[in-house]
């Protein structure tokens, strides 16, 4: 098990010192493994989502072809391992990514895995089915990618328009499982079949997500687990206390704030509470296409107005990160440096003069003192969502902007957005990969489904295709880095600031692994066992 960070003392309000967790003794079988769920997700299809409240109950359902090593913190292209591939290779110029399958695999229902199955779900995510996905929110992912060809019943190939060499980091995501080709995208929101270590028992929206040990794993030995169960609780505080009092062994993944991590930690001094970044950023999505944020004048203003140290302050006493798209370094590995994030509007440390700039933009566009702009901020109805929505609200205060605080319930969030039924939103966008061809091409590139603002720069898409050819890796970075720029400086998706936060369970779960750039990798849980 690796080195984790622990809550110190509560003697000293945010002071976070570095323990030591080892690996006790040889891995147990059985036992329940008893966790909160945050909020109840739309459906049971993690290719049709786009939030860990999906992801983290349902990852352990299915395997991917590749993964990221569950036991390592930092997912990075050196640490990707194959599942239902048995190797993989470039070949054709590096323009044709062919796996060897693993045989013998079983779907839950009993019926075999093979490159069929491969076939069919990539080409539903690529949208050449005629099973269609109702939200397809990565197709972004695969838009290099010409055709998925099999050669028998246990080998693949994605064969590419050109070379991509981040598509492997990509698949490794814990949002690219392999689907059954037999099973229709209908049953999969309701009734997941996997080839994962456990299987789908029952989902009672709003209640619970049941998951069962399955017997016929074919990597033998796992899980240890004879089960993991959710209880979902939306009241955070509500939820923590149960955490305490022993009804669950672990928290809700990266979701514990900084001050209730320090309640935990006074109530139950034996938890392991663990504070990662997560490659979620807090961040502004404007409807850029229709008034009054399709003047670029108030979309800088509001750029202008963030003053991102206090968010951190008052959210996590300070354990936060401010940055561009990607996630700041160390965890992150594609950040631009401090010095030039600096220079970028709105990012200097004189708030005072950032806003003073506004309000002339403001007053320019028509507003001032005598006439303020009343807008609505639509967010997600859980705290993580709501607490900077009521912040943001606060400070737009300052440049003539007067919000009323807009509430939506998770089955909704997403499908509103999609369709573009707001005018500003505060959103948390996750990157499932620290990879630019992740974020640039599902966030910023003109039409995807998750391009929530509408921004279509297609100068800037020349550059995305530059980088994700580019093989040569400080080369490729000076040229994320100028990407981020752009991006900021056009107000694409104005980021508030990179989060950190906390994951606490009882001494008895061993060989838990947060993740320290994504928090959409890591729920596999099939090495994951109880000492009791």
């Amino acid at each position: 098990m690796r080195s984790v960070r622990a809550l110190a003392a509560m003697a000293a309000l945010s002071l976070l010192a570095v323990s030591t967790t080892t690996f006790a003794g040889e891995p147990k079988q059985g036992g329940i493994l008893r966790m909160y769920h945050r909020d109840s997700p739309g459906n049971a299809s993690i290719h049709e989502g786009a939030t860990y409240s999906l992801n983290v109950p349902f990852m352990p359902v299915f395997n991917n072809l590749v993964i990221y090593k569950q036991d390592e913190a930092q997912n990075t292209m050196e640490n990707i391992v194959p599942e239902l591939a048995e190797s993989w290779a470039w070949v054709n110029d590096n323009k044709t990514l062919t796996f060897k399958l693993r045989q013998g695999v079983k779907w839950h229902d009993g019926k075999p895995f093979t490159s069929a199955d491969v076939k069919c779900t990539f080409d539903m995510l690529m949208g050449k089915s005629q099973q269609k996905f109702r939200q397809n929110p990565r197709k972004s992912w695969y838009d290099q990618v010409d055709e998925v060809t099999t050669s028998g019943d246990y080998e693949a190939s994605f064969k590419l328009k050109r070379p991509q060499p981040a598509l492997l980091s990509l698949l490794a995501s814990g949002y690219s499982p392999v689907y059954p080709c037999h099973v229709s995208p209908a049953e999969m929101r309701t009734k997941p079949v996997g080839t994962g270590p456990f299987k789908f028992v029952e989902f009672k929206a709003n209640e619970s997500i049941k998951l069962t040990k399955n017997p016929d794993y074919f990597k033998k030995g796992l899980p240890y687990l004879d089960g993991i169960e959710f209880t979902i609780i939306p009241n955070r505080s509500t939820a923590i206390l149960g955490f305490v009092s022993g009804k669950f062994d672990m928290t809700f993944p990266t979701e514990v704030s900084i001050p209730l991590l320090k309640d935990v930690k006074s109530q139950d001094p034996t938890a392991v509470c663990v504070v990662e970044p997560n490659n979620v950023s807090t961040n502004i999505i404007i409807n850029s296409t229709a008034p009054p944020f399709d003047n670029l004048d108030i979309r800088r203003a509001l750029a202008l107005a963030l003053d991102r140290k206090a968010f951190i302050q008052i959210m996590f006493e300070g354990q936060g990160d401010i940055g561009g798209p990607m996630e700041p370094a160390p965890a992150g590995l594609w950040a631009m440096p401090k010095n030039m994030l600096e220079q970028i509007p709105g990012y200097g440390p004189d708030i005072e003069k950032n806003r003073e700039e506004a309000r002339k933009l403001m007053q320019k566009a028509g507003y001032g003192p005598d006439k303020h702009l009343q807008i609505k901020v639509s967010t997600r109805n859980i705290a993580v969502y709501r607490d900077p929505a009521i912040i943001l609200i606060d400070q737009i205060k300052s440049i003539y902007i007067d919000a009323e605080l807009d509430v939506v319930d998770t089955a909704q969030w997403f499908p509103k957005i999609a369709r573009k039924d707001y005018s500003l939103g505060l959103n948390l966008t996750g990157n499932a990969v620290d990879e630019p061809d992740q974020s640039f091409y599902e966030n910023y590139a003109c039409g995807s489904e998750r391009n929530y603002t509408n921004y279509c720069n297609k100068d800037i898409e020349k550059l995305f295709d530059q980088q994700s050819e580019e093989t040569d890796v400080e080369k490729r970075k000076k040229l994320v880095w100028e990407i981020d720029k752009k991006l900021q400086e056009d107000v694409a998706r104005p980021i508030i600031f990179h989060a950190r936060t906390g994951t606490c369970w009882k001494p008895y779960v061993k060989n838990v692994t947060i993740m320290s750039n994504s928090s959409y990798n890591g729920y596999r849980y099939e090495d994951v066992w109880l000492d009791k």
